[in-house]
């Protein structure tokens, strides 16, 4: 079931400490992988996820990948680390966490795209000015802070 489903059995909705990674999936052109939610219909990161024991952060954050969209990461890049009050997140089925997130982004990579059943209805990419409507508040939000990151490193 995995680490979380099993406190989740002990502890139920209340708050947990949730660490994990996120990626956002860059194409060649430039745009953009966003997933499409099971649970709130809403646009998100690529691949996001919670840390299993033992695992490392990069760790997570590619075997989410591999998980949620069937692509390989083969290099990552972490731009964010995150935690606090503002990373808090209530599931449309209750449970609540405040998430501490390692953000990492993907520019290299290999496979094809394959939804994840029963957690993602749709993978696509998107350009920067062409974003869908729906966009999830903690993508926008990190979407900005990933713009910051480029913007500072020349990239965009």
């Amino acid at each position: 079931m995995g680490y979380i489903m099993d406190l989740r059995a002990i502890v139920g909705h209340r708050p947990l400490i949730q660490v994990g990674s996120s990626v956002i999936v860059v194409d060649a052109q430039g745009r953009i992988l966003l997933q499409l939610r099971s649970d709130d219909h809403q646009w998100s990161f690529s691949a996001a996820g919670s840390m299993e024991p033992g695992e490392a952060a990069e760790q997570t954050a590619r075997r989410e990948l591999l998980e949620e969209t069937g692509l390989t990461a083969h290099s990552l890049e972490l731009f964010g680390v995150y935690s606090g009050k503002e990373e808090h997140h209530v599931y449309p089925n209750g449970d609540e966490v405040y998430n501490v997130e390692f953000a990492f982004v993907c520019r290299d990579w290999s496979g094809t795209l394959e939804c994840q059943e029963g957690e993602v209805d749709e993978l696509r990419f998107f350009a920067l000015d062409e974003l869908p409507a729906g966009l999830s508040r903690l993508f926008r939000k990190r979407l900005a802070q990933w713009s910051e990151h480029e913007r500072a490193l020349g990239k965009s």
